[in-house]
Protein backbone atom coordinates (compact mmCIF):
# COMPACT_ATOMS: atom_id res chain seq x y z
CA UNK A 1 0.00 0.00 0.00
CA UNK A 2 1.39 3.80 -0.98
CA UNK A 3 -0.24 6.60 1.28
CA UNK A 4 0.63 9.92 0.30
CA UNK A 5 -0.81 13.24 2.14
CA UNK A 6 -0.88 16.25 0.09
CA UNK A 7 -2.14 19.97 0.21
CA UNK A 8 -3.90 22.08 -2.19
CA UNK A 9 -3.12 25.49 -3.09
CA UNK A 10 -4.78 27.67 -5.61
CA UNK A 11 -6.67 25.00 -7.19
CA UNK A 12 -3.94 22.77 -8.03
CA UNK A 13 -1.77 19.91 -6.06
CA UNK A 14 1.46 20.54 -5.04
CA UNK A 15 2.77 16.53 -5.49
CA UNK A 16 5.07 14.52 -3.45
CA UNK A 17 8.46 14.18 -6.25
CA UNK A 18 11.20 12.62 -6.61
CA UNK A 19 10.81 9.23 -5.00
CA UNK A 20 11.91 6.57 -7.30
CA UNK A 21 14.09 4.31 -6.24
CA UNK A 22 14.25 5.87 -2.70
CA UNK A 23 12.87 2.39 -0.54
CA UNK A 24 12.20 -0.62 -2.94
CA UNK A 25 10.87 -4.67 -1.66
CA UNK A 26 9.14 -3.00 1.46
CA UNK A 27 5.26 -4.03 1.70
CA UNK A 28 4.36 -1.02 3.13
CA UNK A 29 5.70 2.22 2.24
CA UNK A 30 4.39 5.65 4.45
CA UNK A 31 5.17 8.79 2.74
CA UNK A 32 3.61 11.95 4.59
CA UNK A 33 4.62 15.39 2.82
CA UNK A 34 2.72 17.95 3.68
CA UNK A 35 4.09 20.67 1.21
CA UNK A 36 3.25 24.71 1.11
CA UNK A 37 3.06 25.37 -2.26
CA UNK A 38 4.57 28.28 -3.42
CA UNK A 39 2.98 29.71 -6.50
CA UNK A 40 6.12 32.17 -7.34
CA UNK A 41 7.40 28.08 -8.65
CA UNK A 42 3.93 26.70 -10.55
CA UNK A 43 4.55 26.30 -14.31
CA UNK A 44 1.43 25.34 -15.72
CA UNK A 45 -1.42 26.66 -17.96
CA UNK A 46 -2.98 28.48 -15.26
CA UNK A 47 -4.01 32.06 -15.72
CA UNK A 48 -3.68 31.84 -19.23
CA UNK A 49 -4.47 29.17 -22.04
CA UNK A 50 -1.65 26.38 -23.26
CA UNK A 51 0.38 27.52 -26.12
CA UNK A 52 -1.13 26.02 -29.03
CA UNK A 53 0.92 24.08 -31.52
CA UNK A 54 3.56 22.63 -28.61
CA UNK A 55 3.58 19.94 -26.59
CA UNK A 56 4.61 18.75 -22.97
CA UNK A 57 8.11 16.74 -22.53
CA UNK A 58 8.26 14.00 -20.88
CA UNK A 59 10.24 15.94 -18.15
CA UNK A 60 7.01 17.39 -17.00
CA UNK A 61 5.33 16.80 -13.89
CA UNK A 62 1.75 18.16 -15.47
CA UNK A 63 1.66 16.81 -19.05
CA UNK A 64 -0.71 20.22 -19.21
CA UNK A 65 1.73 22.39 -18.13
CA UNK A 66 4.87 24.35 -18.94
CA UNK A 67 7.64 24.28 -19.80
CA UNK A 68 6.21 23.22 -23.72
CA UNK A 69 8.15 22.24 -26.47
CA UNK A 70 7.77 24.11 -30.14
CA UNK A 71 7.93 22.63 -33.34
CA UNK A 72 11.35 23.94 -34.28
CA UNK A 73 12.78 22.45 -30.87
CA UNK A 74 12.73 25.95 -28.70
CA UNK A 75 11.05 25.62 -25.31
CA UNK A 76 8.57 27.96 -23.72
CA UNK A 77 8.28 28.83 -20.04
CA UNK A 78 6.03 30.40 -17.96
CA UNK A 79 5.70 30.71 -14.54
CA UNK A 80 3.61 33.13 -12.12
CA UNK A 81 5.98 34.96 -9.29
CA UNK A 82 3.98 38.22 -9.06
CA UNK A 83 6.53 39.55 -6.32
CA UNK A 84 9.39 38.50 -7.84
CA UNK A 85 11.65 41.58 -9.25
CA UNK A 86 13.90 39.14 -12.11
CA UNK A 87 13.59 35.59 -12.84
CA UNK A 88 15.23 34.00 -15.45
CA UNK A 89 15.39 30.56 -17.19
CA UNK A 90 19.26 29.30 -17.18
CA UNK A 91 18.83 26.57 -19.58
CA UNK A 92 22.06 24.78 -20.74
CA UNK A 93 24.29 27.81 -19.01
CA UNK A 94 22.67 30.59 -20.81
CA UNK A 95 20.17 32.72 -18.92
CA UNK A 96 16.85 33.86 -20.70
CA UNK A 97 15.21 36.85 -19.30
CA UNK A 98 11.67 36.51 -18.66
CA UNK A 99 8.89 39.09 -19.20
CA UNK A 100 6.35 39.49 -16.47
CA UNK A 101 2.81 40.47 -17.52
CA UNK A 102 0.72 42.77 -15.27
CA UNK A 103 -0.84 40.11 -13.43
CA UNK A 104 2.54 38.62 -12.28
CA UNK A 105 2.79 35.73 -14.94
CA UNK A 106 6.59 35.40 -16.12
CA UNK A 107 7.01 33.89 -19.59
CA UNK A 108 10.18 33.80 -21.92
CA UNK A 109 10.67 31.06 -25.53
CA UNK A 110 13.93 29.71 -25.56
CA UNK A 111 16.27 29.54 -28.88
CA UNK A 112 15.89 26.29 -30.82
CA UNK A 113 17.56 23.17 -28.45
CA UNK A 114 19.33 20.49 -29.87
CA UNK A 115 17.88 17.18 -29.64
CA UNK A 116 18.35 15.17 -25.98
CA UNK A 117 18.32 16.12 -22.24
CA UNK A 118 18.94 19.26 -20.95
CA UNK A 119 19.56 20.43 -17.65
CA UNK A 120 17.78 24.27 -16.81
CA UNK A 121 17.38 26.13 -13.34
CA UNK A 122 14.92 28.81 -12.24
CA UNK A 123 16.46 32.07 -11.30
CA UNK A 124 14.34 34.16 -8.96
CA UNK A 125 15.56 37.79 -8.05
CA UNK A 126 19.10 36.19 -8.11
CA UNK A 127 18.81 32.59 -6.40
CA UNK A 128 18.67 29.39 -8.46
CA UNK A 129 16.56 26.84 -7.58
CA UNK A 130 15.23 23.57 -9.61
CA UNK A 131 11.34 24.11 -10.77
CA UNK A 132 8.49 22.17 -8.92
CA UNK A 133 6.70 21.49 -12.32
CA UNK A 134 9.56 19.57 -14.12
CA UNK A 135 11.19 15.90 -12.40
CA UNK A 136 14.28 16.04 -10.64
CA UNK A 137 17.30 14.60 -11.54
CA UNK A 138 20.79 14.79 -9.96
CA UNK A 139 23.10 16.71 -11.72
CA UNK A 140 25.49 19.62 -11.81
CA UNK A 141 26.12 18.49 -8.03
CA UNK A 142 22.55 19.05 -7.12
CA UNK A 143 19.30 18.48 -7.24
CA UNK A 144 18.21 19.81 -11.30
CA UNK A 145 15.05 20.28 -13.64
CA UNK A 146 15.59 19.19 -17.17
CA UNK A 147 14.13 19.27 -20.50
CA UNK A 148 13.70 16.17 -22.43
CA UNK A 149 13.66 16.91 -26.68
CA UNK A 150 12.93 13.52 -28.53
CA UNK A 151 15.32 12.56 -31.21
CA UNK A 152 14.28 10.86 -34.67
CA UNK A 153 16.01 7.60 -35.07
CA UNK A 154 16.36 7.35 -31.54
CA UNK A 155 13.92 4.74 -30.56
CA UNK A 156 16.43 2.84 -28.93
CA UNK A 157 16.25 5.25 -25.80
CA UNK A 158 12.48 4.66 -25.74
CA UNK A 159 10.59 2.26 -23.46
CA UNK A 160 9.50 -0.06 -25.86
CA UNK A 161 7.06 -3.38 -26.27
CA UNK A 162 10.32 -5.77 -25.70
CA UNK A 163 10.97 -8.26 -22.58
CA UNK A 164 12.33 -5.85 -20.00
CA UNK A 165 15.01 -6.21 -17.21
CA UNK A 166 15.21 -5.16 -14.05
CA UNK A 167 16.93 -1.87 -12.19
CA UNK A 168 17.52 -2.90 -8.44
CA UNK A 169 18.99 -0.43 -5.65
CA UNK A 170 21.23 -2.36 -3.38
CA UNK A 171 23.75 -1.17 -0.63
CA UNK A 172 27.00 -2.72 0.12
CA UNK A 173 29.58 -1.78 2.57
CA UNK A 174 32.75 0.05 2.29
CA UNK A 175 35.75 -1.10 4.47
CA UNK A 176 37.35 2.21 2.41
CA UNK A 177 35.18 4.83 3.58
CA UNK A 178 33.31 2.89 6.20
CA UNK A 179 30.08 3.13 5.17
CA UNK A 180 27.00 1.51 3.39
CA UNK A 181 26.84 3.20 0.08
CA UNK A 182 24.26 2.56 -3.06
CA UNK A 183 25.07 0.67 -6.31
CA UNK A 184 22.14 0.28 -9.25
CA UNK A 185 22.50 -2.92 -11.13
CA UNK A 186 20.84 -3.59 -14.23
CA UNK A 187 19.96 -7.56 -14.86
CA UNK A 188 18.07 -8.71 -18.08
CA UNK A 189 14.87 -10.08 -18.65
CA UNK A 190 16.53 -13.47 -19.30
CA UNK A 191 18.31 -13.39 -15.83
CA UNK A 192 15.56 -14.60 -13.04
CA UNK A 193 14.80 -17.29 -15.59
CA UNK A 194 17.51 -18.80 -17.00
CA UNK A 195 19.11 -19.50 -13.13
CA UNK A 196 22.15 -21.23 -13.74
CA UNK A 197 23.41 -19.01 -17.05
CA UNK A 198 26.93 -16.93 -16.16
CA UNK A 199 26.26 -13.05 -17.64
CA UNK A 200 29.58 -10.57 -19.13
CA UNK A 201 29.19 -7.51 -16.29
CA UNK A 202 29.59 -3.33 -17.46
CA UNK A 203 31.03 -1.56 -14.60
CA UNK A 204 29.54 1.92 -16.07
CA UNK A 205 30.73 5.11 -15.01
CA UNK A 206 28.70 8.69 -14.24
CA UNK A 207 30.31 11.92 -14.40
CA UNK A 208 31.28 14.91 -11.94
CA UNK A 209 28.42 16.32 -10.04
CA UNK A 210 26.82 13.10 -10.76
CA UNK A 211 26.29 9.77 -9.05
CA UNK A 212 24.85 6.61 -9.72
CA UNK A 213 21.40 7.45 -10.48
CA UNK A 214 22.60 9.17 -14.17
CA UNK A 215 22.80 6.52 -16.13
CA UNK A 216 19.80 4.93 -15.22
CA UNK A 217 17.85 7.98 -15.26
CA UNK A 218 19.57 10.75 -17.08
CA UNK A 219 21.64 7.91 -19.30
CA UNK A 220 18.53 5.55 -19.60
CA UNK A 221 20.59 2.39 -19.89
CA UNK A 222 18.00 -0.16 -19.23
CA UNK A 223 15.87 1.05 -22.36
CA UNK A 224 18.69 1.10 -24.41
CA UNK A 225 20.21 -2.76 -22.98
CA UNK A 226 16.20 -4.09 -23.35
CA UNK A 227 16.02 -2.68 -26.88
CA UNK A 228 19.35 -3.96 -28.25
CA UNK A 229 19.02 -7.12 -26.77
CA UNK A 230 15.34 -7.60 -28.06
CA UNK A 231 16.89 -6.40 -31.71
CA UNK A 232 19.85 -9.01 -31.08
CA UNK A 233 21.84 -6.70 -31.53
CA UNK A 234 23.97 -6.75 -27.89
CA UNK A 235 24.92 -9.67 -25.56
CA UNK A 236 22.98 -10.50 -22.58
CA UNK A 237 24.70 -8.38 -19.90
CA UNK A 238 24.75 -7.33 -16.63
CA UNK A 239 25.24 -3.50 -16.37
CA UNK A 240 26.80 -2.00 -12.81
CA UNK A 241 25.88 1.35 -12.51
CA UNK A 242 28.45 2.88 -9.61
CA UNK A 243 28.60 5.55 -7.49
CA UNK A 244 32.08 6.68 -8.04
CA UNK A 245 32.23 9.67 -5.74
CA UNK A 246 35.05 8.25 -3.22
CA UNK A 247 36.88 11.09 -1.23
CA UNK A 248 40.71 10.71 -1.13
CA UNK A 249 41.74 10.38 2.51
CA UNK A 250 44.06 12.70 3.85
CA UNK A 251 47.46 12.61 2.56
CA UNK A 252 46.21 11.37 -0.65
CA UNK A 253 46.53 13.32 -4.38
CA UNK A 254 43.50 13.64 -6.14
CA UNK A 255 43.33 15.37 -10.10
CA UNK A 256 43.57 13.24 -13.34
CA UNK A 257 46.36 10.52 -12.67
CA UNK A 258 47.27 7.42 -11.76
CA UNK A 259 48.08 8.23 -8.10
CA UNK A 260 44.34 10.30 -7.98
CA UNK A 261 42.76 7.31 -8.78
CA UNK A 262 43.39 5.04 -6.00
CA UNK A 263 41.22 5.65 -3.94
CA UNK A 264 38.80 4.84 -5.81
CA UNK A 265 40.56 2.26 -7.59
CA UNK A 266 40.42 0.61 -4.25
CA UNK A 267 37.21 1.32 -4.02
CA UNK A 268 36.09 -0.76 -7.02
CA UNK A 269 38.71 -3.53 -7.04
CA UNK A 270 38.07 -4.20 -2.97
CA UNK A 271 34.46 -3.19 -2.70
CA UNK A 272 32.56 -2.93 -5.58
CA UNK A 273 33.41 -5.71 -7.60
CA UNK A 274 33.55 -8.64 -4.64
CA UNK A 275 30.09 -7.46 -4.01
CA UNK A 276 28.71 -7.86 -7.22
CA UNK A 277 30.54 -10.75 -8.09
CA UNK A 278 29.17 -12.21 -4.74
CA UNK A 279 25.47 -11.27 -5.18
CA UNK A 280 25.02 -11.87 -9.18
CA UNK A 281 26.16 -14.22 -11.69
CA UNK A 282 28.58 -12.55 -12.96
CA UNK A 283 31.42 -13.36 -15.11
CA UNK A 284 35.18 -13.48 -12.82
CA UNK A 285 37.70 -12.64 -15.17
CA UNK A 286 38.53 -10.31 -17.79
CA UNK A 287 37.10 -11.09 -20.79
CA UNK A 288 34.11 -11.25 -19.00
CA UNK A 289 34.16 -7.88 -17.95
CA UNK A 290 34.07 -4.21 -19.36
CA UNK A 291 34.54 -0.86 -17.64
CA UNK A 292 33.36 2.76 -19.32
CA UNK A 293 32.53 6.02 -18.35
CA UNK A 294 31.73 9.28 -18.90
CA UNK A 295 33.63 12.73 -18.44
CA UNK A 296 35.30 11.95 -14.76
CA UNK A 297 33.79 8.41 -15.87
CA UNK A 298 35.72 8.23 -18.05
CA UNK A 299 39.18 8.87 -16.37
CA UNK A 300 38.59 6.45 -13.73
CA UNK A 301 37.82 4.35 -16.67
CA UNK A 302 40.89 4.76 -18.83
CA UNK A 303 43.23 4.76 -15.62
CA UNK A 304 41.90 1.70 -13.79
CA UNK A 305 40.79 -0.19 -17.33
CA UNK A 306 44.28 -0.15 -19.08
CA UNK A 307 46.19 -0.28 -15.80
CA UNK A 308 44.67 -3.13 -15.03
CA UNK A 309 44.27 -5.63 -18.05
CA UNK A 310 44.23 -8.55 -15.17
CA UNK A 311 40.60 -7.39 -14.48
CA UNK A 312 39.34 -5.59 -17.70
CA UNK A 313 39.86 -6.78 -21.10
CA UNK A 314 36.92 -4.04 -22.07
CA UNK A 315 37.99 -0.17 -22.07
CA UNK A 316 35.89 2.87 -23.45
CA UNK A 317 35.54 6.49 -22.99
CA UNK A 318 33.16 8.65 -22.94
CA UNK A 319 33.56 12.62 -23.54
CA UNK A 320 36.64 12.08 -21.32
CA UNK A 321 38.84 15.62 -20.56
CA UNK A 322 42.09 14.05 -19.73
CA UNK A 323 43.61 14.77 -23.36
CA UNK A 324 42.82 18.03 -23.09
CA UNK A 325 40.07 20.68 -23.36
CA UNK A 326 39.33 21.74 -19.50
CA UNK A 327 41.34 23.38 -16.60
CA UNK A 328 44.20 21.95 -15.60
CA UNK A 329 44.79 19.42 -18.86
CA UNK A 330 47.06 19.51 -21.21
CA UNK A 331 50.06 18.12 -22.82
CA UNK A 332 48.58 14.38 -22.17
CA UNK A 333 51.02 11.40 -22.97
CA UNK A 334 49.51 8.46 -22.70
CA UNK A 335 52.56 6.29 -22.74
CA UNK A 336 53.68 7.97 -19.58
CA UNK A 337 49.87 7.48 -18.23
CA UNK A 338 49.27 3.92 -19.48
CA UNK A 339 52.95 2.41 -19.72
CA UNK A 340 53.76 -0.08 -22.55
CA UNK A 341 50.78 1.46 -24.81
CA UNK A 342 53.34 2.77 -27.35
CA UNK A 343 56.40 0.81 -25.76
CA UNK A 344 55.07 -2.13 -26.06
CA UNK A 345 51.79 -1.89 -28.35
CA UNK A 346 51.53 -5.82 -29.58
CA UNK A 347 51.20 -6.45 -25.86
CA UNK A 348 48.28 -3.33 -24.87
CA UNK A 349 46.41 -4.68 -27.87
CA UNK A 350 46.76 -8.45 -27.12
CA UNK A 351 45.09 -7.31 -23.34
CA UNK A 352 41.91 -5.74 -24.89
CA UNK A 353 39.06 -7.43 -26.78
CA UNK A 354 37.83 -3.54 -26.86
CA UNK A 355 39.14 -0.39 -26.20
CA UNK A 356 36.80 2.50 -27.55
CA UNK A 357 36.66 6.39 -27.11
CA UNK A 358 33.90 8.58 -28.34
CA UNK A 359 33.27 12.66 -28.06
CA UNK A 360 30.37 15.48 -28.88
CA UNK A 361 31.59 17.54 -31.93
CA UNK A 362 30.74 20.45 -30.07
CA UNK A 363 32.57 19.90 -26.80
CA UNK A 364 35.60 21.40 -26.09
CA UNK A 365 37.53 18.52 -25.70
CA UNK A 366 36.91 17.11 -29.76
CA UNK A 367 40.32 18.38 -31.15
CA UNK A 368 42.16 16.92 -28.50
CA UNK A 369 40.59 13.66 -28.12
CA UNK A 370 40.83 13.58 -31.93
CA UNK A 371 44.56 13.99 -31.84
CA UNK A 372 45.22 11.55 -29.44
CA UNK A 373 43.01 9.09 -31.19
CA UNK A 374 45.12 9.98 -34.94
CA UNK A 375 48.31 9.09 -32.28
CA UNK A 376 46.98 6.00 -30.75
CA UNK A 377 46.39 4.86 -33.81
CA UNK A 378 49.60 5.70 -35.68
CA UNK A 379 51.11 3.90 -32.93
CA UNK A 380 49.60 0.47 -33.93
CA UNK A 381 47.23 1.13 -30.81
CA UNK A 382 43.41 -0.92 -31.78
CA UNK A 383 41.04 1.76 -30.75
CA UNK A 384 37.72 2.21 -32.24
CA UNK A 385 36.66 5.99 -32.45
CA UNK A 386 33.08 7.49 -32.62
CA UNK A 387 31.95 11.64 -32.44
CA UNK A 388 28.24 12.50 -32.10
CA UNK A 389 26.75 15.91 -32.73
CA UNK A 390 26.31 17.54 -29.41
CA UNK A 391 28.13 19.03 -26.43
CA UNK A 392 29.35 17.47 -23.24
CA UNK A 393 25.57 15.97 -22.68
CA UNK A 394 23.38 13.11 -22.12
CA UNK A 395 22.48 12.43 -25.81
CA UNK A 396 25.92 12.00 -26.84
CA UNK A 397 26.59 9.36 -24.28
CA UNK A 398 23.36 7.51 -24.93
CA UNK A 399 24.77 7.15 -28.46
CA UNK A 400 28.15 6.16 -27.13
CA UNK A 401 27.16 3.56 -24.72
CA UNK A 402 24.70 2.06 -27.83
CA UNK A 403 27.58 1.53 -29.81
CA UNK A 404 29.29 0.27 -27.56
CA UNK A 405 27.27 -2.16 -25.78
CA UNK A 406 27.10 -3.98 -29.47
CA UNK A 407 30.72 -4.50 -29.61
CA UNK A 408 31.14 -6.06 -26.35
CA UNK A 409 31.56 -9.45 -25.51
CA UNK A 410 31.17 -10.59 -28.97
Amino acid sequence: PLLLLYSKNNSYICGIKSIYNMIKGHSLLLLAGLMACNAAFAQGQFGGQTLPNSVAPVTNINPNGYPRLLADNSVAFRLRAPEAKNVQIDLCGRKYDMNRSEDGWWSVTSQPQVPGFHYYSLVVDGVSTADPASESFYGCSRWSSAIEIPEKGCDVFETQQVAHGRVSELRYFSAYTESWRPVLVYTPASYDKDIDKVYPVVYIHHGGGEDHRGWVEQGRVANIMDNLIAQGKAKEMVVVCVNSNVPAKAGSRGGYSWEGMQSYKTELTENILPFIEKNFRVGKDARHRAICGLSMGGGQSFYIGLRMPELFANVALFSTGIFGGIAGSSNSDPEKEIPGMYSNTTGFNKNLDTFFISCGEQDPRINFTRTIVSQMQDKGVKVRFASYPGDHEWQVWRKSFNEYAQMLFK
